[in-house]
Formats: C-alpha cells, structure tokens, sequence
C-alpha cells in the first residue's frame, strides 16, 4: 500500500488525545486542498484520570503554537505557575528539604559551575547558589510581572492545572479554531486491511470511522497498540515500585491564601505525597508500593498530612484510589497505529513526565509525519527509538531520587537494593563520584531531563563528587565566581519586583496578558 496519509483518526479524548490533536492541526491544513483530516472519538462517559496536574515548561511553547491566549489558558483551567519541585524528608526524613528548578545553572552553557559550587556546599545548596527560582519559590512569588508578555518570562516556567478543565477548553479550541472534527461515541470494534493495518474503527452510533493513521489515547486501556495489537507491555514494577495513589482535593482555608510555586513532594514511609497548588483548590495525593504498605495506612498518611490545613467546619471530598502499572510498551507506533499518553505507558507522577511526553510524542508524529503508507514504517521505527530511550531515561531519572535518599524504612532500603537499579544508572553514579553531570551525560536533541536536572537531584540530596585529584585554571574559577555573583544581585532584583502566584493571577483576570 502507497495510500497518501489524509486522515488521522485520534481515538480517545482526555489531554493526551487533545493535545495531539491541537499539535497536529496547528502544523497542517485540516480543510480545503491537500488538507490533512483530523478526527477525535471520544466515549461520553470516560472520567480523565488526572494523575497528575503539573506540565514542564514546554508547555507554553505548545499552547502558542497552537493559538491558544496564555491568560484564557489560566483563567478556564484553573491554572498557576510552576517553577521547581520541592522535595521534603526525600534524603533522610529529618525536615530535609531541595528544589529542583525549572532554570537552568547560572551560566550552564558556558562552564560547568556545579565544579565549583562544590568548596561552598557547606555554606548554600546548589539551587541557592546557582538560580533565582528556589528563592522565588521559598516566597512563594511569581516567575513573572503582569507587563510581562504572554510566553514569556523572567524565570522559566510550568504550570499546575485541573485535568478536566484543560481537556475541555483543549477541545473548544480545536474545534472551532483548528477545524479538528469531534465525535462522541463508544468505539465496539476494530477493523483490518489485510496487511494487518488497521482499516477503520465501528462507533455504535456513527458507523465505521476510517484513517490512514490511527493515534491510540485510550489510556491505561491502550485499545488499539495494547488490546488489538498485542503490543507487550514491559514492567517498571522491580525498579520503580509505586503501584497505587490516593488521590484527593483539599480546599484552601481562606479565599486569598498563597498559592505554592512550586510541586512539594513529601517522602512518607513507603512513597510520597504530592502536593499541588491551584487558585481554587490544592490536589494533594499519596502514591506508593502495594508491597510495602496497606491501603489504610496510606490513606491514613495522607490524612495526617491533610489534616492541619484543614479548618474545623471543612469536609474533605472523597479519596480516589488509581492503580498504577509502571511500564511502557515494547513499541509504540505498530504498523500504521501509534500510541500516546497512558496507552503507551505510564511511571508515576513524581517530576511530571506524562503531558511532557505527550507533548514530544505528538510534536514528533507532527514534524516526522510520513507522506504515505509507504515509508511509514520508517518513521516508526525512528519514533520507537527516540522513546524507547526517553522512557529509559526517565526511570533512570526517577530512581536516582530513591537510591541517593538514606532513610532507613524497608520500603526505601529496597530501593537502593543493587538488583532494582538500572545498570546504566550505576555506572553514571560511579562516574559522577568523581565527575560533575555535563554535556557528555545526555545524547539526543530535546532530553526531557538535561544534565541540570540530574545536578539539582544529586547535590540537593547531599551527593559527594571528589574533585580533588586535579584543579581547575584560576581563569574558570574567576568565571565561575561571577556568575555566583550575578546570581545573588539577579536575585536581590527579582525578589523585590515580584508579587505573588495569587496577586499576578488576580491581576491576569482583572486585566489580561499583553501578546507581544
């Protein structure tokens, strides 16, 4: 088959389906000649799981690629700012605490400055000491002023945002700005082409709905790549253990109190409690290892940590409970079907991977989008390269957090245990115990977590690296001193020029963002 690819089908809504949908049409024309065809079905009465409400901040370059008002964005979703997450009791459970900022070293890109923060480690942490944002995060300012354009920023940043809302105004935008054809309808089966391809999906109520290229966002479900395809799922659960989350929303004990800056993860005895902040409401949950603790006494941590925000008239809504199954598939894109979102696999909330990896996936699909059946296998066998290493590297990421903590429950003892870490890991971690996280430690375009990230986990838990067999020239360490000093006199400057999360974002509903 040389079939000209004119019609993708998206099966499944939520903000995986959405959001693809809204990064495809924005590349290509969806009317007129040579349009490309975009068609989402979507069952009626299918919740959004909403696991996680935190983005990075490749998400703003998605909302303005696709045409979307930042200040619309923040309004209809009930979002904020993100700019770092906070780890609390994460290295040995004594009032412990890091950031993990969104902005990157101060001078990254020209010296290796973590080299040199290592004689000062005593005196400032390594976040402190290198950007402005965990400053801003500890008072909770804003990452911007209200004369700052849409997008754009004096420090870098996410969001935090209610799942639902953003599904629902993803979905007004792209189909009455960006001409994406909605069907809301259960899908009852899947028809094939004799090469195996898939031919068309039957709707109860709308018929057979065909494609040239069909984009599974069925969630944990994974109807199409999983259920249809056979596609193997391979388990995360011997390195990463959580298997299970409570989830719950939390009212605010006043109208105008703060909003946090940032994600707070709180390390419990055998998991840990996330802890986000939007202008309505916070979404706080417990996610942990089945094998390591009861559902009671999990839920019984998460209402311990709930509990002193709470004001005496206030009842807390009902605790969800999500099952959790860590891994990812085999493949991701099968002959002439590609999975997105949960359908290809899903970790666990800690440091907000999923909209991240939806947004690459589907920019991908977008940019590599094959011309016709005939090289498609092609592109799909780049794009399960590309991911099946992204995935790799995002367990890698996410079991450094566990192996460098040094409480002693059995839980995180388990987690240092040497047949639950990924080789490469290890043999990283050997490296960097004698070498700083830089350049050589990353190897493709568009790492979802950069050699900084890995800096920020490692010295904000307390990791040693031994520089002391060689010295570096007086000339770096002079560099590498100003820009320690440009850090302090940026910071002095933010510090007195931003107001809070709930200022700005009152200040955005009043009177809007400017769009230059």
């Amino acid at each position: 088959m040389n079939n000209s690819i004119k019609k993708i089908t998206i099966v499944g809504g939520g903000s995986a389906g959405w959001l693809t949908a809204g990064i495809l049409a924005s590349e290509f024309k969806t009317q007129g000649d040579l349009a490309v065809e975009i068609t989402l079905i979507e069952s009626p009465d299918v919740p959004t799981v909403g696991v996680g409400e935190g983005t990075w901040p490749s998400m703003r370059q998605t909302l303005k690629k696709i045409g979307v008002s930042e200040a619309d964005f923040l309004m209809e979703c009930d979002a904020t700012f993100k700019q770092a997450s906070k780890f609390d009791n994460w290295i040995n459970g004594t009032n412990d605490s890091y950031f993990h900022p969104f902005t990157l070293p101060s001078g990254f890109f020209e010296t290796n400055i973590a080299e040199f923060w290592q004689q000062h480690s005593k005196q400032v942490s390594f976040a402190d000491a290198t950007t402005v944002q965990s400053h801003l995060c500890k008072n909770g300012l804003a990452p911007k002023q209200i004369s700052t354009p849409e997008y754009a920023f004096a420090c870098n940043y996410g969001y935090h945002l209610d799942a639902g809302k953003f599904s629902t105004f993803l979905q007004k935008h792209c189909c009455e700005k960006l001409g994406v054809k909605h069907i809301l309808d259960h899908v009852v089966k899947i028809n094939s082409h004799e090469n195996g391809d898939i031919a068309s999906v039957s709707s109860k109520l709308h018929g057979d709905i065909d494609g040239d290229l069909f984009i599974d966002c069925t969630g944990f479900k994974s109807l199409l790549l999983g259920e249809h395809y056979g596609v193997e799922f391979i388990s995360q659960k011997h390195v990463l253990f959580n298997d299970t989350a409570l989830a719950v929303h939390v009212p605010y004990p006043h109208e105008n109190s703060p909003i946090a800056s940032h994600t707070i993860s709180t390390a419990q005895t055998s998991g840990w409690i996330w802890d986000i902040g939007l202008p309505s409401r916070r979404g706080v949950g417990h996610v942990y290892s089945s094998a390591h603790i009861s559902d009671d006494e999990a839920e019984q941590q998460l209402r311990s940590y709930i509990s002193p925000s709470l004001g005496k008239n206030q009842k807390l809504a009902d605790i969800r409970k999500i099952s959790i199954n860590p891994g990812f598939r085999s493949k991701f894109w099968h002959k002439n079907c590609v999975a997105i979102g949960m359908s290809s696999g899903f970790i666990e909330p800690l440091e907000a991977s999923a909209l991240a990896l939806i947004e690459l996936s589907a920019k991908m699909v977008a940019d590599q989008l094959p011309a016709n059946r005939q090289v498609m296998d092609i592109t799909a066998k780049r794009f399960n390269e590309k991911f099946s290493y992204r995935w790799q590297r995002i367990i890698e990421f996410l079991k450094l957090h566990y192996v460098l903590s040094s409480r002693q429950e059995t839980y995180w003892q388990d987690n240092r245990c040497e047949n639950s870490i990924p080789e490469h890991l290890n043999e990283l971690i050997a490296l960097w115990k004698y070498q700083t996280p830089y350049g050589y430690d990353t190897h493709h375009t568009e790492e979802l977590f950069p050699a900084a990230s890995f800096q920020y986990i490692l010295y904000g838990m307390g990791f040693k690296t031994d520089l002391a067999l060689r010295q570096k020239r007086e000339d770096k360490k002079e560099i590498a001193n100003k820009f320690f000093n440009d850090n302090i006199a940026h910071t002095h400057k933010l510090m007195n020029a931003m107001s809070s999360n709930r200022e700005l974002l009152n200040k955005i509903k009043q009177y809007g963002l400017s769009k230059v």
